[in-house]
């Protein structure tokens, strides 16, 4: 194993024990706040998390055997099931974050979200990725199986006579899965970003008014204002790039591969392609950060459930001081 695998190697597992971790305490803070469950967002984001865990139990330790022997990891039909749940994890995370995209435009444009967003909208949105998203392996069954380019279980084709029909599908599938969600994300984000960048302007005129009238003001607090209103139009800019740029630099690069390779004669390295995989999967990890656990309301969860961890623990320890302490006294007492 060359250096390069090596790196390949490390950057797999790193991705693995992220995407583990953080999508486990995402799903640990929607079961224990009932507060997060009762929001129409918290279903897009149990669909999301559930399918990133999916991908790291399932799709990346058999990518990472695959880099490791530098053949097919499994059996065929271990394969073939890999490269079905490959296919149709990576259309749900991408309509996933299109569907989280679309609720925080709802959330942010009507006032009456809760009238515009319920949780039987959420649900059929949801339901929706999933037909989607299954569309495209079911109907590319005999196109499921180990890709050498890739080192993972995914759409490959290796019959010279469907080089056209696979180009097609490819195209296709890319299409209605990256593009579709890229040109959503784009549209609804910067849609939101006009309305917050209108509520600043709105509240920075307020702020402005109510400084010339107190006259008498601090300049030290004057300026803290002044300075928390450039922050607050800063903020806004920052998660729209966040949510897009996440989206264009885990996915991009393993999309243009894929479409590199069917219509170019020019050979693809095996590194480049397993590298464009890494970065794919990358987005498993990334997501519970960028969409929960730094909002407030999973921040607070985590400090709950660590609080309760920590006082169970704390409870345990005293019982098993007590206990300890009476078998001692018990001898003397006789």
């Amino acid at each position: 194993m060359n250096s390069w695998d090596a790196g390949l190697v490390g950057l797999l597992v790193g991705t693995m024990g992220v995407s583990l971790l953080s999508n486990a305490l995402v799903l640990l803070c929607l079961l224990h706040s009932a507060d997060i469950r009762r929001q129409a967002p918290a279903l897009f984001t149990l669909n999301l998390t559930c399918g990133n865990l999916l991908c790291t139990v399932v799709n990346m330790p058999l990518t990472l055997a695959g880099v490791v022997a530098q053949r097919q990891p499994a059996g065929d039909r271990l394969c073939r099931l890999a490269a079905f749940l490959d296919t149709f994890l990576a259309a749900n995370s991408m309509l996933s974050m299109a569907a989280l995209s679309i609720d925080r435009w709802v959330a942010v444009v009507f006032l009456s979200y809760r009238a515009k967003m319920r949780l039987r909208d959420a649900a059929l949105m949801v339901a929706y990725t999933w037909l989607h998203a299954l569309t495209f392996p079911a109907t590319a069954l005999s196109w499921l199986g180990f890709h050498q380019l890739y080192a993972s279980c995914t759409l490959c084709s290796r019959r010279p006579d469907e080089r056209l029909r696979f180009a097609v599908f490819t195209g296709a599938f890319h299409a209605l899965s990256f593009l579709l969600s890229f040109v959503v994300l784009c549209c609804t984000y910067l849609k939101v970003l006009k309305v917050a960048r209108f509520h600043c302007k709105r509240i920075d005129v307020i702020t402005m008014q109510t400084l010339v009238l107190l006259v008498d003001l601090h300049p030290s607090v004057r300026e803290r204002c002044l300075e928390e209103q450039k922050r607050r139009r800063q903020r806004a800019t920052k998660k729209i790039s966040t949510f897009i740029g996440t989206f264009l630099v885990c996915f991009a690069p393993y999309v243009i591969t894929r479409l590199v390779e069917l219509f170019s004669t020019v050979p693809i390295g095996s590194h480049w392609g397993v590298l464009s995989k890494c970065l794919a999967y990358s987005k498993a990890a990334s997501d519970p950060f960028v969409y929960s656990l730094l909002r407030h309301q999973y921040r607070k969860s985590c400090k709950e459930i660590l609080n309760r961890l920590l006082h169970r623990r704390s409870i345990h320890s005293s019982g098993l001081t007590g206990d300890s302490h009476s078998q001692n006294i018990l001898p003397v007492s006789e």
